[in-house]
């Protein structure tokens, strides 16, 4: 079984904020092994010319790679690799708008019945609405 991921690069975050871009940007991954793994893996090739990756969410799917990034792409602005050198070809880089990510944890938290005025957004947060988002 296939396993879906999102990492997050402080360095990529601070180069793409100095760059106009957000410094919400992450890197959605799908790998047939473990998404620590797969998150090793980017810190090992460098990808995105950085090796400070971490692994902010993870889940069980079945898809490929290019079907979830199609189906994010739909919400998410993907960062263009061929505009940004920096990104060495690095497929799977999305911008993220926080706000968002902000009203699908407000809507989720009230559909919920809870107190959506008490939403505190963690890169956790950001992670599991990416990843909803590529596997819906």
């Amino acid at each position: 079984m296939s396993v879906i991921y999102v990492a997050a690069s402080k360095a990529l975050g601070e180069w793409a904020e100095e760059v106009g871009l957000t410094k919400h940007v992450y890197k959605l991954g799908v790998t047939e092994g473990t998404a620590k793994d797969a998150v090793q893996a980017l810190n090992d090739r460098e990808a995105a010319g950085q090796a400070d990756w971490i692994l902010l969410a993870k889940d069980d799917a079945e898809t490929d790679e290019a079907a979830a990034y199609e189906r994010l792409a739909l919400k998410e602005k993907p960062v263009a690799p061929a505009h940004y050198p920096k990104l060495r070809e690095e497929a799977g880089v999305f911008k993220v708008k926080v706000v968002n990510v902000e009203n699908h944890m407000l809507v989720k938290y009230a559909l919920e019945g809870g107190d959506p005025k008490r939403v505190k957004m963690k890169p956790k947060d950001i992670g599991l609405y990416l990843i909803r988002n590529a596997l819906a």
